[in-house]
């Protein structure tokens, strides 16, 4: 299993090097399955879709055994590499970051999110304990015998709006030089849109840049052209699925019929993506 791991994670990296790598989260095996047929080259988990599918909020409100569950149930039917939003590493500690990490690695994932802010509570923590925290999940993959495994560090600067908006460029630059010395692979700046400031960062940072996107958001291609290496949707998918839902329970609850023109993929296709087990 680690071979095939290194040979994943391996594969994970190299799609970071060149061009945009473009990740429609999933939030179950169902929801993986699909987005790995339309086309998907990994497939990254959002911890907010993950976590609403089990029933819990966001917020590393998922027990640790039912969220690694849920990331071998991913991993096991698709044959793209997975990387795993881990939230803050469940847990303070560096000793509790790399023990997710073998976690993660044990499910079949071979890259993580992992966020500089504690979960839960308000601000950062500082840069060279965040770093510290990058250094032991590194740690955690060499010893596990996948020293390719790739570490997104994720910075919530802009998402905590931390410091004043013109001194958050030069913070997100800080820590990024940080969390590369520590072994991170790409830098992961969620509530950024700017493209100008994108552009600027892109242009500075030691690691290639992730944002998100979403509705009436920057296009792939403006991200692209912005320098942007990786391209995330968070939980967008999740709600939009459980936005039709809902409002097609509407419907049937109210007016006593599903609509002609719903949205549908066929019961035999989807069926068919899901291999018999032995």
């Amino acid at each position: 299993m680690g071979e095939a791991l290194a040979d994943k994670a391996k594969r994970l990296l190299a799609l970071h090097a060149e061009g945009i790598l473009v990740l429609p989260n999933a939030w179950d095996a169902g929801s993986a399955r699909v987005i790995a047929d339309a086309g998907a080259a990994a497939i990254a988990t959002t911890s907010a879709g993950v976590a609403w599918s089990l029933g819990h909020r966001d917020g590393e409100h998922v027990p640790r055994a039912e969220l690694f569950a849920a990331i071998r149930r991913i991993a096991g039917v698709v044959d793209v590499p997975v990387t795993a939003d881990i939230e803050a590493g469940y847990g303070a500690a560096e000793g509790d970051v790399a023990g997710t990490v073998t976690a993660v690695l044990d499910a079949g994932a071979v890259g993580i999110n992992l966020e500089d802010g504690p979960a839960g509570e308000p601000g950062l923590y500082e840069p060279d304990v965040a770093a510290a925290r990058v250094r032991a999940a590194r740690a955690a993959a060499v010893a596990y015998g996948v020293p390719g495994f790739v570490i997104n560090a994720r910075t919530d600067v802009y998402s905590r709006e931390i410091g004043d908006p013109e001194t958050r460029p030069a913070e997100v630059l800080r820590r990024a030089r940080e969390y590369a010395g520590a072994g991170a692979d790409c830098l992961f700046v969620p509530a950024l849109s700017d493209l100008a400031v994108i552009e600027s960062l892109v242009a500075r940072s030691p690691l290639p840049v992730n944002v998100f996107t979403g509705p009436g958001g920057a296009t792939v291609e403006r991200l692209r052209a912005a320098g942007v290496r990786r391209v995330s949707v968070g939980p967008t998918l999740t709600q939009a699925a459980y936005a039709v839902a809902g409002q097609l329970a509407g419907g049937l609850l109210t007016e006593g019929q599903l609509s002609p023109e719903m949205p549908l993929l066929g019961y035999g296709r989807l069926d068919s993506l899901f291999p018999p087990k032995e």
